[in-house]
């Protein structure tokens, strides 16, 4: 079993269409409304795992600074406001999935932050804290961005959603936490690192399957009603990783050392789209089906645009000199794997 979750964990830019082609078909030729009786159980099932893996002590450690602001400045301060510029221009007429578009641009950095920071050769440490520091003041800002910005135009209950961001975000991040230290006690780091690390995000994949191919069920009969709309999602969603990446490349170039610079790029550009999925499906009743099929859809640009542009790293950056310590192939791959939550890694 392991090998195949394995597989599937390196190829969601494949397993996702085929995860979404399934639930179109199953929402066409049945009923859906069962399904949503495993949206929790899947919730828990995507996001758990990917805490376990979570480095939250890199959250007290010193160092690289610079690079921090400037990641968050462009995540708070800049991604969720194009998201909702965009999302208003796409979707003057659908909200939710205006919505969806912005729940994508709320929750930064994920596992794919220090993965493919690894797999440009740069630096991972400075990834890896912008992951933990992302991940949790994003959590604590949605529901403030949520009501600011889209407050007047969906049926919202901020209670619900903070309740939601809690149960999804910071119970398994608890659970998360005492498990690590656990097995670190069990096993040993090494043991943790190298056998026991690389079958959370594994596990995690199975829930973000699994959720895709609900939020697609139930949705499917709009879609085959208006087929057009599904390829109507592909474009917003081009525009706001396009606006991201040059963005944080020009922030990168100009300000920062080569390795920290790109580390800024992955700690903006990459989002945490499990955290996205399950507040969209689980927060805004029946409506957030088409906010989580955006975010659905955001799992494939994110991967295949993180692909193409670390063909290019060294073309924008320049070739580094020499590999930062810590982030020698190999040991980035080892923390892509530890840390890593759902998106996969280098085809």
């Amino acid at each position: 079993m392991w090998p195949l979750l394995l597989t599937l964990n390196k190829n969601l830019f494949t397993a996702i269409p085929a995860m979404l082609l399934l639930g179109f078909g199953c929402g066409v030729l049945c009923d859906p409304g069962p399904l949503r009786q495993a949206i929790v159980p899947l919730t828990f099932l995507m996001v758990y795992p990917m805490m376990v893996t979570l480095k939250v002590r890199k959250l007290f450690q010193r160092g690289g600074g610079k690079a921090q602001w400037l990641a968050q400045a462009v995540n708070f301060g800049f991604i969720p406001f194009a998201a909702l510029g965009i999302g208003r221009l796409f979707f003057p007429e659908e909200p939710y999935l205006a919505l969806g578009l912005l729940l994508a641009g709320l929750v930064p950095t994920s596992g794919m932050t220090i993965s493919w920071t690894g797999f440009a050769r740069d630096d991972v440490e400075a990834a890896v804290k912008m992951t933990v520091i992302g991940l949790i003041l994003g959590s604590l800002a949605t529901p403030v961005y949520l009501k600011l910005l889209m407050g007047a135009d969906i049926d919202m209950d901020l209670r619900l959603v903070v309740r939601q961001i809690l149960l999804i975000v910071f119970v398994p991040m608890a659970a998360g936490h005492l498990t690590q230290s656990l097995l670190l006690r069990r096993y040993g780091r090494e043991a943790f690192q190298q056998r026991l690390a690389p079958r959370f995000p594994a596990l995690s994949t199975l829930g973000v399957l699994g959720i895709v191919f609900v939020a697609m069920a139930l949705k499917a009969r709009s879609i085959l009603q208006s087929p057009e709309i599904l390829l109507s999602l592909f474009a917003p969603l081009l525009v706001l990783y396009a606006l991201n990446f040059a963005l944080s490349t020009w922030i990168g170039k100009r300000l920062l050392p080569r390795g920290e610079a790109i580390a800024l790029v992955y700690g903006t550009v990459m989002r945490n789209l499990s955290i996205a999925l399950a507040l969209a499906i689980n927060a805004f009743g029946p409506q957030g089906a088409a906010a989580a099929l955006v975010v659905a859809l955001a799992y494939v640009v994110q991967v295949q645009a993180a692909a193409w542009y670390v063909r290019y790293t060294d073309r924008i950056f320049g070739t580094a000199e020499t590999v930062p310590a810590g982030s020698a192939l190999p040991a980035a791959v080892e923390a892509a794997v530890a840390g890593a939550a759902e998106e996969g890694k280098a085809p």
